[in-house]
């Protein structure tokens, strides 16, 4: 009898562990025991209130092509683009970003880009899921923006393929993380004008054999953690379609405000 009684009091205990266990992982997720703003950055994907409140997600109605807000709201609009998407149409198809890339969501990003906290990537690939639901649901693949192998070296991690692969997961699309490979070592685009970004990217990507035949007659949706001037996201799309992708759309964290306007 003693046996059985522990034998119970034992399931019980482990039964109610299980459910506290997975109760707070519903909290953390909502709001995680340590932020990712804060000194001691955890592995729980969540931002707390104040900075969920100092972060400008980008909500629709937006410019189908480039992801840029609308500058009014309400009105009945002329085309899903804006005038200068309409002007000079990207590579890809259409773009859709999850937040402005400004000083409240520059600093998730760089830590996560530069500071190796990892952690960001699941968070972003949320709000990716959100931000591009309709992106998602037509596409065949997702690719990650690659880094040229040096670059990968020193920094240990794409953060882009940090992005793209919980985001393929959740989305049960085929990931495709070397279908599209950097070739050429550029410099940083940080500080170059729209032209100078333009040429310092251009004929850098290549698509693999393996990925020739992966893309070939599908839709990519392509994955990246900022959109500037797009020259980047531009030469890939470009490289993917010249190599038999159907069409090519993108997805990012955040989108600077003006990004469309600096490339006219």
């Amino acid at each position: 009898m003693h046996d059985q009684d522990g034998g119970w009091r034992g399931a019980c205990k482990a039964a109610s562990l299980h459910l506290r266990e997975a109760g707070r992982g519903l909290a953390d997720l909502i709001l995680p025991p340590v932020a990712h703003d804060s000194r001691e950055a955890s592995a729980s994907a969540g931002l707390p209130p104040d900075a969920w409140s100092r972060i400008v997600f980008l909500e629709a109605p937006v410019c189908d092509g480039c992801g840029a807000a609308f500058e009014f709201d309400g009105g009945v609009f002329a085309s899903d683009r804006c005038a200068a998407c309409i002007a000079q149409p990207y590579a890809f198809a259409r773009a859709r970003a999850a937040c402005v890339y400004d000083e409240a969501s520059r600093g998730p990003i760089l830590r996560f880009k530069h500071g190796d906290q990892q952690q960001f990537g699941p968070l972003f690939a949320r709000w990716i899921g959100r931000s591009a639901a309709d992106l998602l649901i037509e596409a065949d693949a997702i690719a990650p923006v690659p880094l040229h192998p040096f670059r990968l070296l020193s920094r240990r991690f794409n953060q882009a393929a940090e992005i793209a692969r919980p985001l393929a997961r959740h989305a049960r699309l085929d990931y495709l993380p070397d279908a599209l490979v950097r070739t050429t070592h550029t410099t940083s685009q940080g500080g170059k004008s729209a032209r100078g970004r333009r040429l310092n990217v251009k004929k850098a990507f290549v698509v693999t054999e393996i990925g020739r035949r992966r893309i070939k007659g599908r839709r990519i949706l392509l994955v990246d953690d900022v959109l500037t001037t797009g020259a980047t996201a531009e030469a890939c799309a470009r490289a993917l379609i010249d190599a038999g992708a159907r069409a090519v759309d993108l997805a990012v964290v955040a989108r600077v405000r003006t990004a469309r306007q600096l490339t006219i």
